[in-house]
C-alpha cells in the first residue's frame, strides 16, 4: 500500500515555496464556468482536489488547456446545463461550488452532494436557504444530487445562521448574474471568500464588503474573461510553520500573505518562537523545547480549525498542560488516538482536548484520518525518534502539493514508497545522509 515512511528526529532548515491556496482555487475554478470567455487562471496547486473539479468542468463540456502545472486556461462557452456526478466529485468537498456557479449561469444547476474529510457534521442548508432566497426551489434528488431552479434568480436580503465559508462562495457566485441587488449578512471573512470576489470582480462583477461581516451584490448581465492568480495558501504555510517549531528548526516561508498568518504567529511566538515577518516571507526559530498555551478554533481571524491538528501535534511535545477547544468540527480530534501510539498524552472530553506535554515521540505506525490530521502525523513523524509509516496518504495528497519533496528540501528523511522493497531502500538512503 502506497505511504510514507519517516525517520525523524531532523530539524528542519531552510526555505520552502509555498503554493496556491486549495480552497481559493476549488472555487475560483467553478466560478470561471460562469463566462463565455476565456478565462485564465494562475499559481493553482497541483493536488488532487484540483484534478477532480476540472475532470468535473471538461465533463459538463468546459474546454480547459493546461500550459503549465500550475495554469488553467478554461472557456465556459461551451458548458452544458446537465447534471455533475462522477465518483471524484463525490469524494472531494468543493465539488458543491459548481451548484453556485451553475444556478447562477444557467437558472439551473443539477449537483452531486459533496465528499470530503469526515471531520464531523458538515451540512450545506445554508447554502440551500440562500438559494431558495435568490427564488430558487431547490430539493435533493436521487441518486444523492441536489437539484436547483429558477425562472429568474433575484436579489435579496441574505442573513447567515452561522458563519459559513462555503455558503458564503455558493451564494456569491448564485447572486453576481441575479436581477436587483444581494446583501448576505454574517458572511465568513476567510481570504479565499475575498479571492474569490476579487476574480469575480475582475470577470465584470459587483461585490463589495467581502473580507467584513456583510457582502453587497448588484447583479449584472453577464461576465467576461480574465486573467488571475490565485493567493497563497494559509493552511499549507501554517502547516511548515508548525512543522519548523515541532521539529525544533528554522525554516523561511515563501510566497506568504504575513497578514494572512496572525493568528498562527501569535500561537507561536506564545509557545516562545522566534517569528521574523517580511513582505513575502515569515521565519520560524525554535531553538528549545516550547512551552504551553490554549487555543480555541473560530472563523476568520481567528485561529482556524484546519491548523488544529498541527497546534495539536506541537503542544504535545511542548511544556505543561496546554487545551484546545474545538468550536468548528467535532470530529477533528481523530488524530489524537494516532498520536497516543507515539507517546502522546492528550485526553479527548467533548469538544476540548486537554494535552499534557512530553519530552518527546517515538516512531509508529499510523493512518491519516483526513486532510490537515494527516499532515500534522508527518510533522509528528519529523519530530519523533525512529522510524514511522503513515498510511491512507490520500487525504494528505488532496491538499498539499509535492509534500515529501519540500520537506526533504528542509532536510527531513521521508518517501513515499509502495512495496517493502521501496521501504527498504529508502531507509537505507536515510542512514546513508545521516552517517555522510
Amino acid at each position: 500500500m502506497e505511504h510514507y515512511v519517516v525517520k525523524g528526529g531532523n530539524p528542519l532548515s531552510g526555505e520552502v515555496e509555498i503554493s496556491g491556496a486549495k480552497n481559493a482555487a476549488l472555487a475560483i475554478l467553478a466560478a470561471s464556468v460562469m463566462a463565455d470567455q476565456p478565462v485564465k487562471i494562475e499559481n493553482v496547486p497541483d493536488v488532487s482536489d484540483i484534478r477532480a473539479i476540472v475532470g468535473a468542468i471538461e465533463q459538463i463540456g468546459g474546454q480547459v488547456d493546461h500550459p503549465d502545472r500550475h495554469t488553467y486556461c478554461i472557456n465556459g462557452a461551451f458548458v452544458r446545463d446537465e447534471p455533475v456526478d462522477n465518483d471524484a466529485v463525490r469524494k472531494i468537498r468543493g465539488s458543491y461550488y459548481l451548484i453556485g456557479a451553475l444556478l447562477g449561469k444557467f437558472n439551473q444547476a443539477k449537483v452531486a452532494l459533496p465528499g470530503g474529510c469526515d471531520i464531523g457534521l458538515r451540512p450545506i442548508d445554508q447554502h440551500l436557504k440562500g438559494f431558495r432566497a435568490l427564488g430558487a426551489t431547490v430539493r435533493l434528488v436521487p441518486p444523492g444530487m441536489v437539484w436547483a431552479s429558477a425562472q429568474t434568480l433575484t436579489g435579496s436580503h441574505i442573513y447567515m445562521d452561522v458563519v459559513s465559508v462555503g455558503a458564503t462562495i455558493n451564494i456569491i457566485m448564485a447572486s453576481v448574474m441575479a436581477k436587483g441587488n444581494t446583501i448576505i449578512e454574517n458572511a465568513a471573512k476567510e481570504p479565499h471568500v475575498v479571492d474569490l470576489a476579487n476574480f469575480l470582480n475582475s470577470m465584470g462583477a459587483r461585490i463589495r464588503g467581502a473580507g467584513t461581516d456583510v457582502i453587497r451584490i448588484r447583479g449584472v448581465e453577464k461576465l467576461h474573461g480574465t486573467e488571475y492568480s490565485i493567493i497563497p495558501d494559509q493552511i499549507e504555510a501554517g502547516t511548515y510553520m508548525f512543522a519548523a517549531a515541532a521539529t525544533r528548526g528554522d525554516v523561511t516561508i515563501r510566497n506568504v500573505i504575513p497578514k494572512h498568518l496572525e493568528c498562527l504567529t501569535a500561537k507561536l511566538k506564545e509557545t516562545g518562537c522566534e517569528i521574523t515577518e517580511s513582505d513575502d516571507a515569515v521565519r520560524v526559530v525554535a531553538v528549545r523545547r516550547l512551552t504551553h498555551t490554549n487555543v480555541k478554533t473560530l472563523p476568520y481571524p481567528g485561529f482556524p480549525t484546519d491548523m488544529q491538528p498541527q497546534i495539536g501535534v506541537l503542544l504535545s511535545l511542548a511544556k505543561g498542560t496546554s487545551i484546545i477547544t474545538e468550536s468548528i468540527f467535532e470530529n477533528r480530534f481523530k488524530y489524537t488516538d494516532e498520536l497516543a501510539k507515539m507517546g502522546a498524552s492528550v485526553r479527548v472530553e467533548g469538544n476540548t482536548a486537554i494535552i499534557e506535554g512530553v519530552e518527546g515521540f517515538t516512531g509508529a505506525n499510523m493512518n491519516a484520518p483526513d486532510l490537515r490530521a494527516g499532515a500534522a502525523l508527518v510533522t509528528a513523524a519529523l519530530a519523533a525518534t525512529g522510524y514511522s509509516d503513515i498510511y491512507d496518504i490520500h487525504y494528505i495528497e488532496r491538499g498539499y502539493e509535492d509534500f515529501p519533496e519540500k520537506l526533504r528540501a528542509l532536510g527531513a528523511c521521508i518517501a513515499k514508497v509502495n512495496t517493502a522493497e521501496e521501504e527498504r531502500k529508502a531507509v537505507n538512503s536515510f542512514n546513508i545522509r545521516i552517517v555522510g
